[in-house]
């Protein structure tokens, strides 16, 4: 596929039949596994992206090492790759630039940046300026305007779901294609969220998060995985560490590891 043909694509998925699963990567060999296990997109996770670099996550990550990161993982799938680019760094057209010459086609825009809510008619005009620039380049970018106040926690609880749909009917105004809320687990809010913005939404799966089946029954569009893989990773690095160091054995190393040779043929060219 050409790189407009998988923007064509990765929009088109978030309108049915099924729900669009998306299990996130962080570099080239996590990337091509999700390719491997039949996932028809890869989407980057911004903190898995920048642990591996070592950078706590935020946008304290360079931009350029963040899109360095996109190039490896579109270098080795030939599926479409979505990036999350938190809040759009500093210039937003600048930003867009680098992800469609990195081979990207769609990215996560968050609306919290330097530890506030960006003011709604700003974010309206990232949007929009993502959607000129994609156009001026000739990759329709797709675009996942995320709203972080139920992520983040901010304000009264009483007034989080009226001012996240307020934000989400403007950001699907703006030229959106799907609308991210994370941070929100429960069933009624899920269901009232897809019935107040009757448009695509993204739900981040976690702790309580309804199974998929749940989801796709709620009118959820895409579910995401976010760090959850990397973290987890991390984990098992961790207990691996540890047993070797209390105890001398290897068993959580050996637990499901991946033969030498497949993770070589991760890569190979045939």
């Amino acid at each position: 596929m050409t790189q407009p043909q998988k923007a064509a694509l990765l929009r088109q998925l978030h309108h049915g039949p099924s729900i669009l699963r998306v299990a996130n990567a962080w570099d080239a060999s996590s990337a091509r596994i999700v390719e491997r296990a039949g996932f028809p997109v890869v989407a980057t996770s911004s903190a898995g992206v920048a642990f591996s670099l070592g950078y706590p996550d935020g946008e304290g990550v360079p931009l350029e090492e963040m899109l360095a990161a996109v190039a490896r993982i579109t270098g080795v799938v030939s599926v479409p790759v979505t990036a999350d680019l938190m809040a759009g760094y500093l210039d937003i057209e600048s930003t867009i630039g680098g992800l469609v010459a990195a081979g990207g086609v769609g990215l996560n825009l968050e609306d919290f940046q330097n530890g506030g809510l960006v003011e709604v008619p700003a974010q309206m005009e990232k949007i929009r300026a993502i959607r000129r620039t994609g156009d001026r380049l000739g990759v329709p970018v797709v675009v996942n305007a995320r709203s972080d106040i139920f992520l983040e926690q901010v304000g009264d609880p009483m007034t989080r779901f009226d001012r996240t749909v307020e934000r989400l009917r403007a950001y699907k105004q703006a030229g959106a294609d799907c609308l991210f809320i994370p941070g929100v687990r429960d069933e009624e809010t899920i269901r009232s969220l897809v019935q107040a913005l009757q448009f695509p939404i993204n739900i981040l799966a976690g702790p309580g998060t309804p199974p998929i089946a749940r989801l796709e029954e709620l009118g959820v569009a895409r579910v995401s995985l976010g760090s959850g893989p990397m973290r987890a990773t991390l984990g098992l690095m961790r207990a691996i560490a540890e047993e070797v160091r209390d105890s001398g054995t290897y068993t959580r190393m050996l637990e499901g590891t991946i033969p030498y040779r497949d993770a070589n043929d991760l890569f190979r060219r045939s």
